[in-house]
């Protein structure tokens, strides 16, 4: 697991070094920008073109990247559906994993996910434990008895360990990653920076309302 998470950071700390481009004007090409799966991954909404940002919170290739996805997502058209799953390697992972989905579960995550992030990434809070990060979201208006029955409910941990098994079938081992319909992985290095990846994001979005 130790090995895991140091291939894990790794692969992300690698991501500034790499130049591979893609624009919209250059079509991309399976093996260069982006990675077909070999075994293609259910989607959560059939008949939806699904779009997956895996992240995590500790990342700041991941804090970097929300001030170009979060307006590219705004923008979405009706028949993409945008959902995010944590990264989780162990550790300190799987704890911020767990954070984000019960503050999915309890609907506040939108409400907060910019301040945790900014937390983690700007205030040296750790938020490594449910007790500290009940302290800090109570600073954000959540109660704190609330998110720590939620924390340890068994509908969170399901969905945790869910969550899990689908990054494991994606095959990542770095964040941030996206994925198009379970059927095609990239990042930020490969696709050549953050604008890049979301043209690589819109060619496979395209490619995928084509063969419907």
């Amino acid at each position: 697991m130790r090995n895991l998470i140091f291939s894990a950071v790794l692969a992300t700390a690698s991501l500034i070094g790499m130049t591979a481009t893609a624009t919209a004007a250059e079509p991309i090409e399976a093996g260069k920008q982006y990675v077909e799966l070999s075994s293609p991954v259910p989607v959560s909404k059939p008949g939806k073109i699904e779009v997956v940002e895996l992240f995590w919170y500790g990342c700041p290739h991941c804090y970097h990247f929300e001030p170009t996805i979060n307006p590219w997502v705004k923008k979405l058209p009706a028949d993409v559906h945008f959902i995010r799953i944590p990264a989780m390697f162990g550790g300190v992972w799987d704890a911020h994993g767990q954070l984000f989905v019960t503050l999915e579960s309890m609907g506040v995550e939108e409400k907060v996910h910019a301040s945790i992030f900014d937390a983690i990434q700007n205030q040296g809070k750790k938020l490594a434990k449910p007790d500290e990060m009940a302290e800090f979201l109570a600073t954000q208006g959540i109660d704190k008895d609330e998110f720590l029955k939620a924390y340890n409910s068994f509908g969170v941990k399901s969905q945790v360990e869910k969550d899990k098994k689908l990054a494991m079938a994606y095959q990542i081992s770095g964040v941030p990653t996206m994925i198009v319909n379970g059927k095609y992985r990239f990042d930020i290095g490969s696709a050549g920076g953050p604008e890049q990846a979301l043209q690589v994001a819109d060619q496979l979005i395209a490619k995928e309302r084509a063969a419907k």
